[in-house]
């Protein structure tokens, strides 16, 4: 859904979990995509992803990834990051999987610890990211 007035354009990406109906997965407006925060939904099963925080961390960044496909960018062109633990003992385990889908440059990055997160989650991340200028389709 698109909104000329101000070049909004809403993302949707069928490979990702579907945002409930009072958010969208993500914005485009220019050359700046702006995800909501995604939890560790496995978007074939609408169910959190069993086992370890790193494992949830990864579908995290799978379903990020889809999202920003369809904007036309990718992981590569994540400039800030935002992620959001409730328990301190999950920093290094996320930060381990957390590298490992990102380049040489890593995104700037903000880590604040929470009292709760949606569906009893321990982990959510939200991104911001540029158009990759040689894909944009929108």
């Amino acid at each position: 859904m698109s909104d000329p007035s101000n070049n909004r354009t809403a993302i949707l990406s069928a490979s990702a979990p579907q945002p409930p109906p009072f958010l969208s997965q993500a914005i485009r407006q220019g050359d700046f995509i702006f995800c909501s925060g995604q939890i560790g939904v496995d978007p074939k099963t609408s169910s959190i992803v069993e086992g370890s925080v790193g494992d949830r961390t990864a579908q995290i960044l799978r379903n990020l990834s889809a999202v920003l496909e369809e904007a036309g960018s990718s992981l590569a062109f994540v400039n800030k990051a935002n992620i959001y633990l409730v328990n301190t003992e999950d920093f290094a385990p996320v930060n381990e999987v957390y590298v490992s889908f990102f380049g040489e440059v890593k995104p700037a990055r903000t880590c604040v610890f929470v009292k709760a997160l949606p569906l009893g989650t321990d982990v959510e991340i939200e991104v911001v990211a540029g158009v990759d200028p040689a894909r944009a389709k929108l």
